[in-house]
């Protein structure tokens, strides 16, 4: 499968500006609905945890789908199959705003979902792969953050652009147009990604007889070490957390006596780019430091920024926002970069297990924050996430050690 100059010869660059598009393209759509969830709310008289589906659905079905897409591309490629899951999810994403009925709006999304995770499940052991058959094995940390910097971006822009729209046309344009706009985040990866290896040995059924593959039980033990183990609660944890955080602050900001408007509270989202600059520079962080040292600084970075949200004082709340984001795509930008170095013989078996946990985290606490917030209002939502956040940074302190893997 050509995928234009970027196809003739490995570049670093090239891999990076994609990777940067293709994290654009998936979690700008995927995360599209978050700021006009108040609206959507009103429009389909319900509650603020049942509406949080639209965003909990997704998540759950790149949660299921990201082990089989890592099935897939040791079949077909990587570079192939996050191009048809990203051509897929923009198609699905394009048909769901006419959806006539709560119900399949929320299938729709967990449809959408299921294409996105073609590009987690396969992004990090992808990059990591062509950087180290090239020789540029240090670059992983840098290269990990740039990635994660493009999925905050992508993040970003698919909140903004949702509830910019969505002041003029409604909500159900505002996500439509996020699809709309992440063909060109797709095409800017099919144009630049370098070609990778294409299908892995024995992926097809035929044995490997290079000796250097490992067998199925070695897989297993590599993925069930408790390294590998924590690393995955890492991202269940946080995750979790932070789209906890992120679902419920727009009902706080929209009710009294804030009162914010939609497209206003969309605004708020800004607070990625703590989080674009945090995972980028997280890279040079875990050369100087250690990945364990920076994952768990993080955290407690993120945790500041959690308390800072209870303030009644809106410049405060904002603060922390940008505090908590920062924090939050640190330890990500660490976790997930450690995970397919830590098992280099299933790279990618061990980022889709990641990122199965990652994303179950954020349909699982992402709606009980819902159950939270109803209980007990911000508070209770705040405490929920406080600790998650806890528990995954005593996690890291009490098993991860830097080791060269």
């Amino acid at each position: 499968m050509s995928t234009g100059p970027g196809a003739r010869r490995f570049d670093e660059r090239r891999l990076l500006v994609a990777l940067f598009g293709a994290g654009t393209a998936a979690f700008a759509q995927l995360y599209s609905p978050q700021s006009v969830l108040p609206d959507a709310a009103r429009e389909l008289a319900t509650s603020a945890s049942a509406t949080s589906l639209l965003v909990s659905a997704a998540t759950l079905g790149l949660a299921v789908g990201v082990v089989p897409w890592a099935w897939v591309a040791d079949r077909v490629g990587r570079v192939r199959a996050m191009t048809v899951a990203m051509l897929g999810a923009t198609a699905v994403g394009l048909a769901v705003p006419f959806a006539p009925s709560f119900e399949l709006l929320v299938a729709g999304r967990a449809v959408e979902g299921l294409f996105v995770a073609g590009v987690p499940a396969v992004a990090m052991a992808y990059l990591t792969e062509m950087l180290i058959d090239a020789g540029a094995t240090a670059m992983v940390p840098r290269a990990a953050g740039t990635y994660v910097a493009g999925t905050s971006m992508g993040g970003l822009l698919g909140r903004l652009v949702s509830g910019g729209v969505a002041e003029l046309f409604g909500w159900r344009a505002g996500v439509g147009a996020v699809a709309a706009a992440c063909l060109i985040a797709t095409a800017v990866f099919v144009w630049l990604a370098p070609r990778d290896r294409g299908p892995r040995p024995g992926a097809t059924g035929h044995p490997d007889t290079s000796g250097a593959a490992p067998g199925r039980a070695g897989r297993l033990r590599a993925l069930l070490s408790p390294r590998l183990l924590v690393l995955d609660a890492q991202g269940l944890l946080l995750m979790g957390g932070f789209v906890a955080i992120y679902n419920y602050l727009g009902f706080r900001l929209t009710d009294a006596p804030v009162g914010l408007s939609s497209g206003v509270v969309s605004l708020v989202f800004l607070a990625y780019l703590a989080g674009t600059w945090s995972s980028a520079r997280t890279g040079r962080l875990v050369v100087r430091h250690g990945r364990r040292r920076v994952l768990i600084v993080s955290a407690g970075v993120m945790a500041l920024g959690v308390v800072a949200t209870l303030s009644a004082w809106l410049p405060l709340v904002l603060a922390g926002l940008v505090v908590l984001t920062a924090g939050f795509f640190g330890a990500h930008a660490v976790a997930s970069g450690w995970t397919p170095v830590a098992a280099p013989q299933a790279r990618t078996q061990a980022a889709a297990v990641y990122n199965l946990a990652y994303y179950a985290g954020s349909s699982l606490f992402g709606w009980l924050g819902g159950v939270a917030f109803a209980l007990a209002g911000w508070p209770g939502t705040v405490a929920m996430v406080l600790a998650l956040v806890v528990v995954a940074a005593g996690l890291a302190a009490a098993v991860l050690r830097d080791q060269r893997a």
